[in-house]
């Protein structure tokens, strides 16, 4: 997943200084996400509630940055140049990404307090798995939607998916 963020931040920094600031969250928050996997494989018992606060917090950060900053800026820009197969694609791929975002909430609702925590520490690598899986799918209708919205500037746009 590290690399798929290394590429994207290559292929569409600078188009913007809003989503260059959003993939490098996107970088923080893998990092952070490997180094807390790698902590549950050493030592489940050793994570804290902090640990997996200070995770879930730049797991929110990232989501809430795409839901209210990063897509209503990029469908504004689709709606400027009246592309109407744009706004299209990005309903779908929005409508995707919800998916994975009640996947987030639920997350960062089962380790909310240090009941819950406690309650599901054990089950915390389950969860990364099926973040994992969450996430990368996430970032490809991220980086489609990023692609195709942005297109509309692009010289070239004859030569992105429609």
């Amino acid at each position: 997943m590290l690399e798929d963020c290394k590429n994207a931040q290559e292929r569409w920094g600078g188009v913007h200084q809003l989503i260059d600031r959003w993939l490098a969250a996107r970088k923080a928050l893998l990092v952070d996400f490997s180094e807390l996997k790698q902590a549950c494989d050493e030592d489940l018992d050793a994570v804290t509630k902090e640990r997996i606060d200070a995770f879930s917090e730049l797991l929110m950060d990232y989501i809430s940055a795409g839901h209210f900053e990063v897509y209503p800026q990029l469908r504004a820009e689709a709606d400027a140049f009246d592309d109407h197969d744009a706004l299209s694609l990005a309903d779908r791929l929005l409508e995707r990404l919800d998916m994975s975002t009640e996947l987030v909430l639920a997350f960062d609702e089962d380790y909310s307090s240090t009941t819950n925590c406690e309650q599901h520490l054990p089950r915390l690598p389950a969860w990364l798995e099926r973040l994992t899986k969450g996430l990368t799918e996430r970032f490809s209708l991220e980086d489609r939607l990023i692609s195709r919205l942005h297109a509309v500037h692009s010289p070239d746009a004859a030569n992105v998916e429609r």
